[in-house]
Order: structure tokens, then C-alpha cells, then sequence
């Protein structure tokens, strides 16, 4: 399968250094010490995007208010986490970010080994489980508490050791939000919640196989036959009352929180080694399909002033979604 980057040039234009450095790194695929690479992170960090995020974090490590840092959405230190690590940064970039993962290890992480909304066991849910191990893992964290909140992850998509969310005695069990195996979650009226999986897909996916336990790869091979069980395109996963999928699932946008599109789905499951399962064909088509002349891609979904940074107006051609659709291709390409 070859595909070509016609928008490339486009990318690697000075003036947006935070696509530019991106691109350099993820599809052009300069060596870390090339200069060329070396003074582009150097530019994204000290006058990008990047900047931006940081310049508005509190010196203690938080953004807006203490604490575990889940609201206000969405730029509050969970958010901020999320966005610094689809922006490209890194914790020997700054030590500003360094500071900021521990703050939110140490205002976040429950005893059990979970990340959370509120430090206790109840307050993990699967699309904030998969976000923080991702967003923590691309910023570069070397932590035995990630490395337990992956495990804790991939436990509570298995079952293994977990009691039920009635056995209140129990130490560890599930809750109202994770509130059972194979990515049942109780925001999704108990059913399984796609957005969900494909956030601690994602997550996993990002592991070397080498640093996955059997019990990851259990997890992992439950999700990917959970997320194929259905025509990715058509993104008719479990809602509550079997409603229609939210229109979110066919709008590409920048940053990515917890809404997920398709092209997030296909991101996951193609990095697991799914690229040329024929039940993507669909899908990929469909992404191929929103490409204008220029090979360019839209932005359809946006938070706008909800977040730190300018990243596109709406429905006009997008360095950040274009950037994304292009590693998924690029990805489709070196396994084909």
C-alpha cells in the first residue's frame, strides 16, 4: 500500500515550529542528534505550542487548581498532561514537565495502582486510565507507578484479581465508573465503551512487546477483538438505548481528549499489527476519502478556547489532523 505526502512541504514550514518539529521527527524520521531535528524541538519547546502550556502552569506543578487535576476541562493538569504529550514534549525538554508528572503521580495515583479523578480506587475509569498512561508514556516518564498503572489497567480489562462491584469488602474490585472486565464502564450504561478501549488500546500499543507482561498482551488481544467485533467505519460499538454512534466518531480533530474518532481506532489497532486485517479496509478508505486535492485533512473537531493554544479554524485544511492521518498511513505503509 503506498501513499504519497503531498502536503508534506506543508508541514515543514517554519512558521508553525510545533508541526514542523513533529514532522521532522515522526515522518521524515531524522536522527535525534541531526540538527536540523535538534534546533526544530528546540524551537517548539521555547516559542511553540509547547511554550504556551507551560508558561501557564503553576510553579507547584499544577494547572488552574490542585489536585488530581481532572477538571475544569480542559485545562486543568490532566488535560494539559494530554495535550504537552500529543504536542510532542518531553520531560528532559524542561524541567517544568518533569515537575508536573510528579505532582500528578503523587495527587492522582491510588493506593491499588490506578490513575484517577480523585486518588481512590473508585475514581478510574477506562478512557482517563488510557489517556494518562499514553499522554505519561510520550512524555517520556521512567516511573514504577506508570509501570503498576499499566498492569492495573490491563488487570481491570481481564478481570484478573478483581472482585465484583458488589463484593464491597474486597480491596480491589471494580466501581461505578470501571465497573467491569472488557471495558464495561458505567458512564456507557454498564456496557462496553469503545472510546474507551481505544484509549488503553492506544496506550498499549505504544509499549515495546518486549515490556509487555502476559498480562498486557491478554488485555490487548481482548481489545482488539472487541474493536473488530464491529465495522470500525460504521462505529456502531454498545450506546445506552442502542442509540446512533455519536457524530464525533467521523470528525477528525486536534487535540484528541476523550472523545475519539475513527481515525484514533485506526491508529491503535494498525500500530498493534492490524494494518492489513481486511476489516480496516473501510476505514482507511474513509480517511483517504477526506482528503482534499493538496492532500490535506480537515479540521472537524475542536475545543477552541477550552484548552491551551490556537490549533486551526474549523473546517478549513489542518497542519495538526493532517500530521495525524499521516502517521497512521505512514505506519499502514511499513507493514505492508
Amino acid at each position: 500500500m503506498k501513499f504519497t505526502y503531498k502536503s508534506l512541504p506543508w508541514l515543514l514550514e517554519e512558521s508553525d515550529s510545533g508541526v514542523r518539529y513533529l514532522a521532522l521527527r515522526d515522518l521524515i524520521d531524522l536522527n535525534p542528534e541531526d540538527p536540523i531535528l535538534k534546533t526544530a524541538k528546540d524551537n517548539a519547546v521555547k516559542f511553540g505550542p509547547i511554550a504556551n502550556v507551560l508558561d501557564k502552569m503553576n510553579p507547584e506543578g499544577f494547572w488552574i487548581k490542585p489536585g488530581p487535576g481532572y477538571g475544569p476541562k480542559y485545562k486543568s493538569t490532566v488535560w494539559s498532561l494530554i495535550l504537552l504529550s500529543q504536542l510532542g514534549a518531553n520531560i528532559n525538554d524542561d524541567p517544568r514537565i518533569k515537575k508536573a508528572t510528579e505532582y500528578y503521580f503523587n495527587n492522582a495515583f491510588s493506593e491499588e495502582g490506578s490513575l484517577t479523578y480523585n486518588q481512590r480506587p473508585s475514581g478510574t475509569i477506562d478512557c482517563l486510565q488510557g489517556n494518562m498512561c499514553l499522554a505519561l508514556h510520550e512524555l517520556g516518564v521512567k516511573d514504577e507507578r506508570l509501570d503498576k498503572a499499566f498492569e492495573w489497567m490491563a488487570r481491570t480489562v481481564t478481570g484478573e484479581g478483581i472482585a465484583s462491584i458488589t463484593d464491597k469488602k474486597e480491596p480491589k474490585r471494580y466501581y461505578s465508573y470501571k465497573c467491569g472486565p472488557d471495558f464495561v464502564c458505567g458512564a456507557n450504561g454498564k456496557l462496553p465503551c469503545a472510546w474507551g478501549a481505544i484509549k488503553v488500546m492506544l496506550a498499549f500499543s505504544k509499549l515495546p512487546k518486549t515490556n509487555r507482561s502476559p498480562l498486557i498482551n491478554d488485555a490487548i488481544d481482548r481489545g482488539i477483538k472487541f474493536l473488530l467485533s464491529y465495522n470500525p467505519s460504521l462505529a456502531k460499538y454498545p450506546t445506552i438505548g442502542n442509540i446512533k454512534p455519536n457524530r464525533d466518531w467521523w470528525k477528525f480533530g486536534f487535540p484528541v481528549f476523550y472523545i475519539t474518532d475513527i481515525l484514533q481506532n485506526i491508529e491503535a489497532l494498525t500500530n498493534l499489527g492490524y494494518g492489513n486485517d481486511p476489516r480496516l479496509k473501510d476505514s482507511i478508505k474513509l480517511i483517504l476519502d477526506k482528503q482534499d486535492k493538496e492532500g490535506k485533512w480537515l479540521l472537524e473537531y475542536r475545543y477552541g478556547p477550552k484548552t491551551w493554544g490556537k490549533f486551526g479554524k474549523i473546517n478549513q485544511p489542518n497542519k495538526w489532523v493532517t500530521l495525524r492521518v499521516l502517521k497512521v498511513l505512514k505506519t499502514l505503509q511499513n507493514i505492508n
